[in-house]
């Protein structure tokens, strides 16, 4: 009896223990990140921010016609999958802060228009109620922080599009002051780098490095937009692509940061001094 006993104690001690507590968690949607194809974030009192995917590429449409930063646009996107532990009827919005809400995002996919529209904060957690189809859920805030980003923020800062960073065959750097005697040009073709300079002494490696961190990988603190002066007469320098075409860039300023320009896109790319310096500047190794 003892030992049956010993047992049953056992058993009940050592058993896995059911958490009644547990607070359950609501998914606020079902929706795929791959089938949106446009976004569109409205605001009460400025112009709204837009983007359509292209080729696979997210593009900013309004304020302002460029390329878009991807990883911003999956920031905004990421609310599809957002949870809540919260979860409300969608009515009294009034109570919520939804009757005039502090933004609206709108996703496009096949099915049509999500709408996620945005309230207040709830003064005790400091989560953000939102809105979506028949239910209002409480949400942390970087969901609308990420969506409200100023749009110059949002602009891709690589300089170079990722099909023109594939197609880089050489650089053009003979209208810069300090290339100018040797009218610098560096190519590469079939994987091999060449340069007019007599007396450097490149090897394919570090070639290879200073284009990849450089060039491909290397982005802009900020960027803003840029109309070319035709009186500043800045110098610049020609990315060249394999296609036979090149993209001009305006050395508008060299200290403390670079600043390019590009007059295709009417951008001006920030960049701080360490990385600006070797972007104009190949390791030659000039004897």
């Amino acid at each position: 009896m003892l030992a049956v006993v010993a047992g049953l104690v056992a058993f009940l001690y050592l058993r896995p223990q059911v958490n009644t507590d547990a607070t359950p968690e609501y998914e606020v949607s079902a929706l795929k990140l791959a089938d949106f194809t446009a976004i569109k974030v409205e605001f009460p009192t400025k112009a709204a921010t837009s983007f359509d995917k292209v080729d696979g590429q997210w593009r900013m449409t309004a304020p302002y016609k460029m390329r878009a930063d991807q990883l911003s646009v999956q920031r905004i996107l990421s609310i599809i999958a957002a949870k809540s532990t919260d979860k409300f009827p969608a009515t009294d919005l009034a109570k919520y802060g939804l009757d005039n809400p502090q933004l609206r995002l709108k996703l496009t996919n096949t099915a049509g228009v999500q709408e996620f529209v945005f309230g207040t904060f709830n003064p005790v957690t400091e989560a953000q109620y939102v809105a979506f189809k028949d239910a209002i859920y409480l949400l942390s805030g970087g969901y609308a922080e990420a969506a409200r980003t100023q749009a110059l923020e949002l602009i891709d800062k690589n300089a170079l599009t990722k099909d023109e960073a594939k197609q880089i065959a050489g650089f053009d750097f003979s209208r810069l002051e300090q290339w100018e005697d040797v009218r610098l040009n560096v190519d590469i073709a079939d994987g091999k780098w060449d340069v007019n300079a007599p007396k450097a002494k490149i090897t394919q490696n570090e070639m290879n490095e200073w284009l990849d961190f450089s060039w491909k990988q290397a982005q802009a603190n900020k960027v803003e937009l840029y109309t070319p002066d035709r009186h500043a007469g800045y110098p610049s320098f020609d990315v060249k692509l394999k296609n036979g075409k090149s993209v001009r860039f305006d050395k508008v300023q060299e200290s403390p940061d670079l600043l390019l320009g590009r007059p295709d896109e009417g951008l001006m790319y920030h960049f701080n001094a360490d990385t600006g310096f070797n972007m104009l500047n190949p390791p030659l190794n000039i004897q």
